[in-house]
Parts: structure tokens; sequence; C-alpha cells
């Protein structure tokens, strides 16, 4: 069995259909748990009080939306190559949930940076860049709309996201390319000594567990959506030559 038999839209919707139930059920289960094991079972930071449990949204929330464009540059780039249009839809239906994600991360970071800097914003090399990559995220979206042709919008989307990549690596990283700025380092890392403590760890591993699967419902369904859309409307054109 090869993978690219998933970019047919009918073994795609079969497949979906099997699937989307169970990821539903285990995003309720693992998002749910998280952020009430987060909010109601931790104790307050000794340094930032309870103020630290917005990390429970906050860091799922711009891990997300980063690894949803670049999930997005990955099926743009197989349509760019192999046209398989499937990929194109899938990048297509993941971009608001990025922008979403996106737009999640900039307010509970504000909300967070404010007790904690003293101020809701700051030209900080990461904030900076993830608010480029909101617009980005904007943009694409814009660009989808405007473009009549949906093979031609799915080319010059998959063009702008390799652009949109750019500022993705920029959010991942600012930290470690500028050794200057508010914004703390990695909460996660394989380095132990600059993880968070335990007692708000593993909670936090289980909500980003629930965002990851709540994307993926999220993107199923929507694909979902886009392919029939498809489907009606090269029916409807049928319909017109005939």
């Amino acid at each position: 069995m090869s993978i690219w038999e998933y970019a047919n839209p009918k073994k795609f919707m079969q497949t979906s259909a099997w699937a989307l139930p169970w990821v539903a059920g285990l995003t309720l289960v693992t998002l749910i748990g998280g952020l009430v094991w987060g909010f109601f079972f931790t104790p307050d930071d000794y340094k930032q009080g309870s103020t630290v449990k917005i990390i429970y949204i906050h860091v799922p929330a711009a891990m997300m939306a980063i690894n949803v464009w670049a999930m997005m540059l990955v099926t743009s780039l197989i349509w760019l190559i192999r046209r398989h249009h499937v990929s194109a839809l899938a990048a297509k239906a993941a971009a608001p949930v990025g922008m979403v994600m996106t737009l999640i991360a900039l307010i509970t970071g504000a909300i967070w940076g404010q007790p904690m800097w003293g101020t809701w914003w700051e030209w900080d090399p990461r904030l900076t860049s993830f608010l480029i990559l909101f617009l980005f995220y904007l943009g694409y979206i814009a660009l989808w709309g405007a473009i009549d042709n949906p093979d031609t919008a799915a080319d010059l989307t998959g063009v702008l996201c390799l652009v949109g990549s750019v500022f993705a690596i920029l959010s991942r990283y600012a930290v470690n390319f500028w050794n200057q700025g508010l914004h703390q380092g990695a909460s996660l890392s394989l380095d132990k000594e600059e993880n968070v403590a335990d007692v708000f760890w593993y909670p936090l591993v289980v909500s980003i567990t629930g965002f990851v699967l709540l994307f993926l419902a999220l993107v199923l369904i929507r694909t979902r959506t886009e392919i029939r859309a498809r489907r009606l409307q090269a029916l409807e054109t049928r319909e017109r030559m005939a």
C-alpha cells in the first residue's frame, strides 16, 4: 500500500470517515483533561502566581500556529510537485485553523506578558515574527478567496506558503537567533534544565496532545467539506455545459 493512495479523494473520504470519530473522541478526552488538570489541579508558580496557568493554552496554541504552517508547506509542495488535489485542499482547510491558533497565541501572550513584563506588547523578535506569521495566514486565506480557478489559486498560495515559511522558522527559533528580547526560551526542551517543573509539564503535554488532535479533527472535517464543494462545483459545471 502506498501513501499516495490517500491522495485519491474517494480513498481519503473513506479513511477519514472511519478515523474522524476516533480522533474527535480522543480530542475531547485529552483537551478537556489537560486543561482541567492544568487549571484546577496544579499549584501557583512561586514567581508568576496563578498567571502561569495560561501556559496550558498559550504554549499549545503557539506550537500549533507554527506547525500548522509547516503542514501547509508540506502539502503545498506535494501539490506543486505531484499535483494531488487532496493535498492542496488540505492546505486550504488548515489555514483558518492555523490563523486562529496564531491569534490565540498572540492574545494569551499579551495577557500573560502584561503582569510579567508590565506591557501588553513588545517588539520582541519572536512576537514580531509571530505577528507577521498571522498576517501571512490572512494573506493566504484571502488569496484563495480572490482567485476563481482553484488550480491557479493552489499554485499561488503554494508559493506564498514557501515565502511565509521563513517567518514560521523565525517564530520558532527567534530566541536562539537573537540573545535579546523579553520572551523566554522554550517551555519544553530536550534539555531537562530548560523544562518547566514536572507538576506543570505533565498536564502541559496532555494539553498539547489535545490541541494537536483538535487540529487534526478540524482539518479532516474541513478537507472533507472542501472535497464535497469541489464535487458539487464539478457537477454544476457539467450541467451548464449539457
